[in-house]
């Protein structure tokens, strides 16, 4: 029997669906046109934001089930998955021209530490119960 998940896990369960969700709906822009999915630093549009969105929006639903449901097949999901978000954010990062101002740059340090504490986080966490992972 699976241990129970804790809080960590499911916030991360949650948190992940939820950003299924908006990578789902990325292609419709509902808040704007600059939110379509960012691949490798890019900002996508057109097909290529409508077919890449919600196939990573239904990768992330996976995960999310996968952590929830504590199954092995999370743990491969969650190295690639923090492994993409470093990756993206390094490229990304290169590719945007530099803002001007302290609070630009802060938000982008505080926004970098988040995600990619939470994507390696989350497999850090899944590594370390992968024997009652089922």
């Amino acid at each position: 029997m699976p241990k129970p998940r804790g809080l960590l896990l499911n916030s991360a369960a949650i948190l992940f669906a939820i950003l299924a969700v908006s990578n789902l709906f990325k292609p419709f822009k509902l808040w704007g046109d600059n939110t379509g999915f960012v691949l490798l630093g890019q900002r996508l549009d057109g097909t290529a934001n409508i077919i890449v969105g919600p196939l990573f929006g239904f990768y992330l639903l996976v995960y999310a089930l996968g952590i929830w449901r504590q199954k092995r097949f999370a743990l491969p999901m969650g190295y690639a998955y923090a492994v993409y978000v470093a990756v993206n954010l390094v490229l990304f990062m290169s590719y945007q021209p530099a803002s001007p101002g302290a609070m630009h740059l802060l938000f982008g340090l505080v926004y970098a530490a988040m995600a990619i504490g939470v994507s390696s986080g989350t497999a850090l966490v899944l590594t370390k119960r992968r024997a009652t992972l089922s």
